[in-house]
């Protein structure tokens, strides 16, 4: 194994993010291995989303650093490896279920009928293979949410961000929804990083990572 499958794949670093005079966090520190599934929670307004985006690197730090060690040094090469699963499903309305999904392979480059298996698999892990020719605005609220999860899966990405994906759905259909989030992307060999409100789904994953009120990171081992 390389240095670089070694390395941390995200790694925060007295991080702090405000926006004018609210600070969100301060002196955050965080690494991500390779093969980690960390679900990370804390009371709404905690800054969970906002921890994401800037691991994710959509978000500039207002103090301390992100860096990514473990993933491709060049930041375009970069974003293709890192899948981002928001809380919203942002999918085009225009594009059927199956092509939102298959959308981001074919723009990076993989051929039709590869990426159409692919994105075919995704539908089937999130149990929404049923609609993969329907439009986004003939899905309910939690089918939109499946394919967004979906369009993350399909992607292989290393590192999966995942910002309460199963706020949509039932009880039932979350917890089968992260464990197939789950299992998809250590069968690539990646890491997941969920937050999430429900300790139904925390408890699904290896580590939780909790935000306090003080905008501090603890650790609690789940197994």
């Amino acid at each position: 194994m390389s240095d670089t499958d070694r390395a941390a794949l995200v790694r925060a670093e007295s991080l702090g993010v405000s926006f004018g005079r609210t600070e969100v966090f301060r002196d955050l520190d965080l690494e991500v291995a390779p093969g980690s599934q960390v679900a990370l929670t804390g009371r709404s307004g905690s800054g969970k989303t906002t921890l994401l985006l800037a691991l994710a690197g959509l978000l500039p730090p207002s103090t301390g650093r992100v860096s990514w060690p473990g993933l491709d040094s060049d930041p375009h090469r970069r974003r293709a490896q890192v899948g981002m699963v928001f809380q919203a499903p942002s999918l085009m309305p225009e594009l059927t279920a199956l092509e939102n999904v298959m959308l981001p392979l074919r723009l990076r480059g993989m051929g039709r009928s590869r990426a159409r298996a692919a994105g075919l698999g995704a539908l089937v892990d999130v149990a929404v293979a049923d609609a993969a020719d329907a439009l986004p605005p003939q899905l309910s609220g939690g089918q939109q949410q499946r394919v967004a999860i979906a369009r993350a899966l399909a992607g292989d990405h290393r590192l999966v961000l995942a910002d309460e994906p199963t706020g949509a759905l039932d009880r039932a259909h979350a917890h089968d929804v992260v464990i197939a989030l789950r299992d998809a992307v250590a069968a690539a060999g990646g890491a997941l990083v969920v937050a999430t409100h429900d300790p139904e789904v925390a408890a699904v994953l290896q580590r939780q990572i909790v935000i306090s009120d003080q905008g501090h990171l603890s650790l609690r081992a789940v197994r």
